[in-house]
């Protein structure tokens, strides 16, 4: 069995994403700061978070996100809904679907 990249995976999902909404809001610049070492970093399976050193900041797209609920679990801002932070279910009929499984 050949091992599949994440984008190889992503690729055989079907996401009806709401570009106009996010269901996941972070504050990039506030994530400086981030009590628990960027955690959404390294336990985000769609690699939606990407710490920009660069920049000094998160860079986050909430396209392609599995729902999976990592980010908040493990980010206490998104956890608790600090201000510029917030995690929620995308819209009836947006999100994604699985088909592997």
């Amino acid at each position: 069995m050949t091992r599949k990249s994440v984008d190889e995976l992503l690729a055989t999902t079907r996401f009806e994403t709401d570009e106009h909404n996010a269901h996941i809001v972070i504050d990039p610049q506030a994530c400086r700061t981030c009590p628990s070492d960027r955690a959404c970093v390294t336990s985000c399976p769609a690699q939606r978070y990407v710490w920009d050193e660069a920049a000094d900041q998160m860079r986050f797209d909430h396209v392609g996100c599995l729902e999976c609920g990592n980010c908040r679990l493990v980010c206490e801002r998104l956890r608790l809904g600090a201000e510029g932070y917030s995690w929620n279910y995308p819209a009836t009929g947006a999100g994604v679907s699985y088909r592997q499984g």
